[in-house]
């Protein structure tokens, strides 16, 4: 070599532990905070949108009382229909992964399923029907419906029994079949107790004969609202063949007879005293009202006003009814609820005669007469 020539010195590297250290401690960090991020989006994804409701046991209070109950507990229901389901799917996707979310939310519809006693059978019955029937509740606070098939009505001079009780006039109406239950109620009074002097002096009303009423002060009920549509109710008079003093039928005396034993012949009175909370009228004794035995039966041992009765009469079902003797005869009553479907699939027997009234409100009242 040249003198003037410099010989290259190989260098020594270093390994510097210390930096490597600080890039791995960064590294790690890095990966924690990754990780609790990612962690962090698919717990929320799991969870669905505010205005998708996949809850199961939670329920608001309109569905609460339709919870499943257990068989032991459960009470006997009053309609068919099996328990529906129905299925929500929520689906939410990241950029990592998608989470697919899927609830089963049981609804209870208005009807349940409900075992019939043996000798029974379901025949479908249409809500209309409700507004039909002896046991309907007309009231201020149930107008009638004026359903054509209800009633028959006609008027009572024609078809009246003039040597045992008589009419005030020629235009006083009532159903046919009411009048055929008041022939032989006034002719076992009248043949009993040798007296015709009751008088019926009113009955069946339309809505323009209420309105009129109502709007010249004589009625504080408007047209629709009063039980006299039905051509089941009507009032009595007593006028006296000697020509003493006469007015509204009162229960005293030889007339007593006829309040103690209208019950066996379908009728009550319509508006007893001490029960105008539950009629919304004053009370009267002339007014009374065809309900039909052995509905009347236990109204009049129990005290009950129609109002009462109807409402008593939805604690029973087909398989606890209310047992009714009346006369030598005994009964079955009991309530279906209608079904919000339109249609009611109503439980009865196959060789025993009944009876389906609705209570013009919510429901039937089924009488069954046992063999």
């Amino acid at each position: 070599m040249n003198k003037g020539s410099q010989r290259r010195k190989k260098r020594k590297y270093r390994v510097r532990y210390d930096r490597v250290l600080s890039v791995l401690l960064a590294l790690i960090v890095m990966i924690v905070v990754i990780t609790s991020c990612v962690k962090g989006i698919l717990k929320k994804d799991d969870s669905p949108p505010d205005d998708v409701n996949v809850s199961v046991n939670d329920s608001s209070d309109s569905d609460s009382e339709n919870q499943e109950i257990p068989p032991e507990t459960e009470p006997i229901p009053t309609t068919t229909e099996q328990v529906t389901t129905a299925e929500t799917t929520t689906t939410t996707t990241t950029t990592t992964q998608t989470t697919t979310t899927t609830t089963t939310t049981t609804t209870t519809t208005t009807t349940q399923k409900e075992s019939l006693p043996e000798g029974y059978t379901k025949i479908p019955v249409d809500n209309e029907s409700i507004y039909s029937g002896n046991l309907v509740n007309v009231s201020v606070n149930y107008i009638y419906h004026f359903p054509e098939e209800d009633t028959n009505i006609v008027t009572l001079y024609d078809h009246i029994k003039t040597e045992y009780y008589n009419v005030s006039d020629f235009e006083v109406k009532l159903d046919e079949e009411v009048i055929e239950h008041l022939n032989d109620l006034m002719q076992n009074f009248a043949e009993t107790k040798n007296n015709t002097d009751i008088f019926i002096i009113g009955g069946y009303r339309s809505a323009d004969d209420q309105n009129q009423r109502y709007n010249n002060g004589i009625s504080g009920v408007s047209g629709g609202f009063s039980d006299y549509h039905t051509g089941r109710s009507f009032d009595m008079g007593i006028f006296p063949q000697d020509g003493s003093s006469s007015g509204y039928y009162s229960p005293t005396g030889v007339y007593s007879w006829i309040d103690e034993h209208a019950a066996d012949y379908g009728f009550v009175v319509r508006f007893p005293e001490g029960k105008e909370s539950y009629t919304n009228e004053r009370a009267r004794t002339q007014t009374y009202r065809y309900v039909g035995v052995p509905h009347s039966t236990f109204m009049k041992q129990n005290n009950l006003c129609l109002e009462e009765y109807i409402e008593n009469i939805k604690s029973y079902t087909i398989n606890k009814p209310l047992q009714i003797s009346s006369g030598k005869n005994l009964y079955k009553v009991y309530y279906v609820g209608a079904d919000e479907s339109g249609t009611t699939d109503i439980g009865i027997p196959l060789d025993e005669d009944y009876e389906i009234s609705g209570n013009n409100d919510d429901g039937f009242i089924v009488t069954v007469k046992v063999n």
